[in-house]
């Protein structure tokens, strides 16, 4: 379990039986969201500064690739809400793998970086670039690159008189 922007829980695929390939998708899915749930409401889903955070947003399920000139390489799958799967290694799920990864010491800052791959082939590039704590917890600061194509367009408004602004959170 690891904190990247959201909690995730990641899996060796091969440790279950599985290969991050899109032939298994659907094998792939069913064990993500069963993984979610089982943890969802334990104390390893539990943000350590802010309640809102806790929970299990998704599972990444990956296999390694071996490593090449410096870098760790892996293949995932994030599965998150409920069973959706993301296009890409997903930036998040990235971040929380460089954390792993980084408790594990096969990344460091200015050491191997990760090359995260997703089950559709895009890739993304994660580094380590400090270690710190947060309240009382190891922690990375993660820079991460790639490519982002826009999908889509969509324009917020809020009317001044609407009695919920600025929204409202359901927990």
């Amino acid at each position: 379990m690891a904190y990247g922007g959201a909690i995730y829980a990641s899996i060796d695929a091969a440790t279950v039986g599985l290969s991050v390939d899109p032939l298994h998708y659907q094998e792939l899915i069913a064990f993500g969201r069963e993984v979610k749930w089982a943890l969802n409401a334990t104390e390893h889903a539990a943000h350590p500064t802010d309640v809102r955070l806790s929970g299990v947003y998704g599972t990444i399920l990956y296999e390694e690739l071996g490593s090449d000139g410096g870098q760790v390489r892996q293949r995932n799958v994030t599965v998150f809400a409920d069973g959706e799967v993301d296009r890409s290694p997903c930036g998040s799920g990235t971040c929380a793998r460089l954390a792993v990864l980084a408790d594990q010491m096969r990344v460091t800052p200015g050491g191997p970086t990760l090359h995260h791959e997703s089950i559709v082939g895009s890739h993304f590039t994660g580094a380590v670039v400090a270690t710190t704590t947060v309240a009382g917890r190891p922690a990375v600061v993660p820079q991460v690159t790639g490519l982002a194509y826009r999908t889509g367009e969509h324009i917020f408004v809020v009317d001044p008189t609407d009695p919920l602004v600025p929204g409202f959170v359901l927990r």
